[in-house]
C-alpha cells in the first residue's frame, strides 16, 4: 500500500481498500492501474522533466525577488494550529518527502492529509485562507469552481456524492512554516493539484494540475459556473494567429481522437524534446500574445510571484515552442503545448469518463472534458532545484 502505512490505521486503509474494490470492475481496474503507475513513477530518483535526460543547469538560482511570503507563512501556521493533534500529525511531512511526488488527478486515487470534508467549518476556513495568501484572486476562484463542478459531476451521477463531491480535496503540508527554512503545501484531489514550495522570499508553484468533466455546470446547484474558457479561447486565438509557414510548423497532427497530456501524475521524469513553432521565428505581436496565453496559467499563483514568474518567462521566450494536435475552428477539440527550460503547459480536450453516459460519442474528446497542466522542467518542480542549492549551503 502507498505511502505512510504507520500514519493511517490499518483498519481504515482496509475499509477504503474494501470499498473501491466493491465498486465498479472499471474503478477497480483504473485503482489497479493508478498503483502500477505510482510504482513506476516513483522507482527513479527525482531528476525533472527534460528534452534529452540531461538536465539544463543554471537555469534557477537563490535570490530574494523581494516578493513576501509572510502571508502564505502566517496563513499555513494558523491552518495547522486550527487542527487537532491527530489530524496535525498525518497532515504534516518533511519537506524533501517523497509525498510530494505522490498524487494524481484521478478521483479513487487515495490520498493523504486531512479533507476538506472532515475539516469543521473553522479548518476549513483556515484552509481557505491559506489558499486565499498563497493564489491569487483569480487562482483562487478557479481551484473553488473545480471543487463546485466536482459536485456537479456527482450530480449528474445520480447524485454520487461518495465518488464525486465538493470537499473531496485533501491538504498535506512539507516541512515547518518558516521565514528562511524550506517548506510548502500540496493540496490533491479530483482535477485539482496544487504544490507550492516556499524557500525564503522565493515560490515555486508547480506541478500545478486544473480541470473538470463537465467545465461548464449547465444545471443543478452551481448552475452557471464555467472555467478553462479562456485558456481555451486564447490557445485557439494562438495558433489562428500564426502564419501558414508557422502554423504548419506548431500542427504535429490535424486529427485529435484521443487524450494528449503528457506531464501529468508521477512523469516528474518526462523526456519530452521541444516541437513546433519556436518563439524566436514569430514577430513581436505574436510573442506577445505567446506570453498572454502563458500569463493566463501563470497568475493563478499570488500576483508578485507570478510577475517574478513571468519575468524568468520572458528572458526565454526566444526558447520557446508552441504546438498543436487537433482542428483550428471553434468547434473542434484540440491539445496544445507551450514548452521553454523554465516552463511546460498543457492543455487538453479529453475523453468522457465520468460523463460517458451522456456523450454523444464517448470514445472521441470533447470540450466538457478539460485537463491543464503546469509544470517547470530542469529539475524544479515542487521547488526541488532550489531545495538542492539550499542544501548545499545549508546540509542537513
Amino acid at each position: 500500500m502507498r505511502r505512510r502505512i504507520a500514519a493511517i490505521p490499518v483498519f481504515a486503509l482496509l475499509l477504503a481498500v474494501a470499498y473501491i474494490t466493491a465498486q465498479t470492475p472499471q474503478a477497480n481496474s483504473s485503482r489497479e492501474m493508478s498503483i502500477a503507475a505510482e510504482t513506476k513513477g516513483l522507482a527513479e530518483p527525482f531528476k525533472g522533466i527534460t528534452t534529452n535526460g540531461v538536465v539544463q543547469p543554471g537555469l534557477f538560482s537563490l535570490r530574494s525577488p523581494g516578493v513576501s511570503t509572510e502571508p502564505a507563512r502566517k496563513a499555513a501556521t494558523a491552518f495547522l494550529a486550527a487542527l487537532d493533534p491527530g489530524k496535525r500529525k498525518r497532515t504534516t511531512f518533511p519537506v524533501d518527502d517523497v509525498e510530494w511526488r505522490k498524487w494524481m488527478n484521478q478521483d479513487f486515487y487515495i490520498r493523504q492529509g486531512v479533507s476538506f470534508q472532515e475539516m469543521s467549518d473553522s479548518q476549513r476556513e483556515a484552509a481557505f485562507a491559506l489558499m486565499r495568501a498563497s493564489l491569487s484572486a483569480k487562482g483562487l476562484q478557479l481551484s473553488r469552481d473545480i471543487m463546485k463542478l466536482n459536485y456537479t459531476l456527482g450530480e449528474l451521477n445520480n447524485n454520487n456524492f461518495v465518488r464525486y463531491g465538493e470537499w473531496l480535496y485533501w491538504i498535506t503540508l512539507m516541512g515547518e512554516p518558516s521565514k528562511d527554512k524550506p517548506w510548502g503545501w500540496q493540496m490533491d484531489g479530483h482535477h485539482l493539484v496544487v504544490n507550492y514550495f516556499v524557500l525564503g522570499d522565493q515560490v515555486v508553484m508547480s506541478p500545478v494540475f486544473t480541470g473538470s468533466e463537465p467545465v461548464i455546470a449547465t444545471s443543478g446547484k452551481y448552475k452557471g459556473i464555467a472555467i478553462l474558457q479562456e485558456e481555451q479561447s486564447l490557445g485557439l486565438q494562438m495558433i489562428q494567429a500564426l502564419d501558414e509557414p508557422q502554423r504548419k510548423k506548431a500542427i504535429l497532427e490535424v486529427s485529435k481522437t484521443g487524450n494528449n497530456n503528457l506531464a501529468e501524475a508521477f512523469k516528474d521524469n518526462l523526456v519530452l524534446d521541444y516541437a513546433g513553432v519556436r518563439a524566436s521565428e514569430m514577430d513581436a505581436a505574436r510573442r506577445n500574445q505567446l506570453l498572454g496565453l502563458i500569463g493566463e496559467y501563470v497568475r493563478n499563483m499570488d500576483d508578485g510571484h507570478a510577475r517574478v514568474k513571468m519575468e524568468e518567462v520572458r528572458r526565454h521566450i526566444g526558447e520557446t515552442y508552441f504546438a498543436w494536435i487537433g482542428g483550428t475552428t471553434d468547434q473542434s477539440v484540440y491539445y496544445y503545448r507551450i514548452h521553454s527550460p523554465v516552463i511546460l503547459i498543457e492543455f487538453d480536450h479529453q475523453r468522457p469518463v465520468g460523463l460517458r453516459h451522456l456523450a454523444a460519442n464517448p470514445q472521441l474528446p470533447d470540450h466538457e472534458h478539460i485537463h491543464a497542466v503546469v509544470r517547470t522542467p530542469n529539475g524544479n518542480d515542487y521547488g526541488k532545484d532550489l531545495l538542492r542549492q539550499h542544501y548545499l549551503q545549508h546540509p542537513h
